[in-house]
């Protein structure tokens, strides 16, 4: 029992082996994540000088039938975690800062979202909720919530595998409500994810901290 109670605190506390894309690495650590959902194209890269700020780069190219893209400086900050035997709990408060670009107009943006998980080594929930404003660009809210299952335990470095599932709303969306099933694989510092939406897009998103 004790054996399998330090094994499940190791997990938990090493920021590599989480199974959720944290968006706060460990201090000092580097992280690059590239993702490609419903409708949004991004690289994000960003430092973590403790552990619960990061700060970085993040390029967003949106696309619903009009393409708008955005360069921005975001600051990401762990307002509270939970650590119990054999489960975690994160929020986080996400913000950036930047230019926002469409059809040649370009205009100041920015953004601000909360994030929060919760997970054992068996399930995943997680939800996240975030306004943008860009004058003439981008005025939106979008929100989106998972729920995953891991279809078996692994050993710390072991390949580990979840089954997710993802729903994603934007009001002004020509698709409002889409789903995603997806697979999520990581090992050590890196982290992939493919899925199939229902509005036929494909989600692949990876990670890699270092």
């Amino acid at each position: 029992m004790m054996k399998k109670l330090l094994m499940t605190a190791a997990l938990f506390a090493t920021p590599a082996s989480l199974a959720e894309a944290r968006p706060v690495s460990y201090a000092g650590g580097w992280t690059v994540m590239q993702m490609n959902d419903v409708d949004t194209s991004s690289l994000h890269i960003h430092y973590s000088p403790t552990a619960k700020t990061s700060i970085g780069y993040l390029y967003e190219q949106m696309g619903d039938g009009d393409e708008r893209s955005f360069h921005m400086l975001q600051v990401n900050h762990l307002l509270r975690r939970w650590n119990m035997p054999d489960a975690q709990g994160n929020v986080y408060l996400k913000t950036a800062l930047g230019l926002g670009e469409n059809d040649g107009h370009t205009a100041a943006a920015e953004f601000v979202g909360i994030a929060a998980d919760f997970e054992t080594r068996r399930y995943f929930t997680s939800y996240e909720a975030r306004g943008t404003y860009s004058h003439g660009i981008e005025e939106g809210f979008r929100q989106s919530a998972r729920v995953g299952i891991a279809p078996y335990i692994g050993g710390y470095n072991d390949l580990q595998t979840w089954l997710m599932l993802e729903a994603t709303h934007r009001p002004d969306a020509r698709d409002p409500l889409v789903f995603t099933p997806l697979v999520r694989l990581f090992k050590g510092p890196a982290l992939l994810e493919a899925g199939y939406s229902t509005n036929h897009n494909i989600l692949f998103n990876w990670v890699y901290r270092f």
